[in-house]
């Protein structure tokens, strides 16, 4: 039991190059974050109902249009969409391909966090948040320790 009187000795800090390694990576996550919720979310707009319309994303994400047609501008600038008058917004090949990364990564994660008994509702809604900030080698655990539990 923990003395209230005498708390633990605060853990040493890593040195400052490790440090510094993982604030770049929570970075460069958020940074990869909304882009790739935005290319998941055109991906499956269209492969439900053939298109992706800026109304329909500014929806589903809970955002002004103005805000999408923003990032819009930004991901075709990237490579990432098209997007043609009155016809919607299109992923390129290299959209569809993050696309597909993005929801591979999100099914790995939730495919973990079920696997430790979080309820599906729950392990979907973090794993939404998750999913952009595990690295290669936790995913890797992830899918790992997800495939020892699959029945045989």
């Amino acid at each position: 039991m923990q003395d209230p009187q005498h708390p633990p000795e605060p853990a040493a800090l890593v040195d400052a190059e490790a440090h510094s390694a993982g604030f770049r990576q929570v970075r460069e996550a958020r940074r990869l974050e909304l882009v790739e919720d935005y290319v998941e979310l055109i991906a499956d707009l269209i492969g439900d109902g053939g298109e992706a319309r800026q109304v329909d994303i500014a929806a589903r994400l809970g955002v002004a249009q103005p805000t999408v047609a923003k990032m819009l501008k930004r991901l075709a600038e990237d490579g990432l969409v098209q997007q043609r008058p009155y016809r919607g917004v299109f992923l390129t090949e290299a959209g569809r391909a993050l696309a597909a990364e993005a929801r591979e990564r999100h099914r790995i994660v939730e495919s973990f966090l079920l696997a430790l008994g979080v309820s599906p509702d729950v392990a979907r809604c973090d794993a939404e948040g998750i999913e952009h900030h595990v690295s290669g080698e936790t995913l890797e655990a992830f899918r790992r320790f997800t495939a020892a539990r699959a029945p045989a």
